[in-house]
């Protein structure tokens, strides 16, 4: 059936819409930044590149204090106007997710161009970056980072604690020991004049325990080529998987032709403790059974395994092992803001 068509007047009306406030990048923009980014801006889009993704939550445990959340959404807005960051929301179906951000253009020339690199070196595209966004392992990704950033957060809201003074991401782990064992981070906590590195299994409950248990042997095999003992943390979602993952990880660690080169204990956030951060009395190594040790510190790793690799021997070590042509152009950056800065002034920008 023909039907009339739409008056040419009443195509003229419109409603106007809301202008866009994201700035266009160009060279004038990229000048402008320069009087406008802090140090803590540039250091924000430095771990957005390590690290791919981090949400309001995380940036606030890392550069802000809890009472600071509306400064810090306020700031993290003006950069993603700027084009330093971008942001994406993933839809749940309760509630509302937390705003999720990734490094944008104007944020990848700045990090380029301060590192003395060509931006095309730097290897960012905004499709790939955005693109975790629709990434199955995103609430992976997120998990973990988490993990980083709670240990992060307690070292800078208690003096009294220890310091995260290294977090390597997943994928800088996979550039260094990728074609051995693939861990989900690395990290290093110093606490009263100890220092104890570790690696971090971050479990979502959807692997097998056999899974799980068979990466051991990809650990001791890392131990047996390098020559250097590393902790292995195993991060589990309930304490339910937590005890039962715990008897087949008990086999297999036997099994192994040198248990003692992989220490490893297991937490899960069901865990009570003193604290609510990573770095508290959670953690229970797999030489014991579920209820018949007590929990310990990350911090006392230091002295129950005796055997690790000394803290100012690793960086040299790891450093040296890699060849150069498989380094990252940049290198891992502070898990804590720029120095010179107190928390109060962190919060007031």
């Amino acid at each position: 059936m023909i039907t009339n068509a739409t008056p040419q007047r009443a195509l003229r009306g419109h409603t106007p819409t809301r202008p866009n406030p994201r700035a266009a990048v160009s060279g004038e923009h990229h000048a402008g930044l320069v009087s406008r980014l802090t140090h803590r801006d540039r250091w924000l889009a430095h771990m957005l590149w390590e690290h791919k993704v981090l949400t309001t939550h995380h940036v606030v445990e890392l550069a802000w204090s809890a009472a600071a959340r509306r400064t810090a959404n306020q700031r993290l807005r003006k950069l993603y106007e700027w084009r330093v960051i971008d942001r994406f929301q993933p839809f749940v179906t309760t509630g509302s997710a937390p705003m999720h951000y990734v490094l944008d253009i104007a944020g990848a020339a700045v990090l380029a161009y301060e590192n003395g690199l060509d931006p095309k070196e730097l290897g960012y595209r905004h499709d790939a970056a955005i693109g975790i966004a629709h990434s199955l392992r995103l609430a992976h990704t997120v998990g973990c980072n988490g993990f980083f950033t709670g240990l992060s957060n307690a070292s800078r809201t208690n003096p009294n604690t220890g310091l995260l003074t290294t977090w390597w991401s997943e994928t800088r782990c996979a550039r260094h020991w990728g074609d051995i064992v693939r861990p989900d981070g690395y990290g290093r906590w110093a606490e009263h004049g100890m220092e104890v590195e570790f690696f971090v299994e971050f479990d979502f409950g959807t692997e097998a325990h056999r899974i799980l248990a068979a990466k051991l042997h990809d650990y001791h095999r890392l131990a047996v080529n390098t020559g250097i003992i590393t902790p292995l943390l195993l991060w589990l979602p309930t304490a339910q998987r937590e005890a039962n993952a715990r008897r087949t990880l008990a086999d297999a660690h036997a099994a192994l032709p040198r248990p003692e080169l992989v220490p490893m204990a297991t937490s899960s956030p069901q865990q009570p403790a003193t604290s609510d951060d990573p770095a508290a009395d959670r953690w229970l190594p797999l030489s014991a059974t579920v209820g018949s040790s007590r929990r310990v510190r990350l911090a006392e790793f230091a002295g129950r395994w005796p055997r690790q690799t000394p803290a100012a021997d690793l960086v040299h070590r790891l450093t040296t092992a890699v060849p150069s042509a498989t380094r990252s152009r940049l290198d891992s950056p502070s898990p804590t803001p720029p120095d010179g800065q107190t928390r109060q002034q962190w919060g007031a920008a």
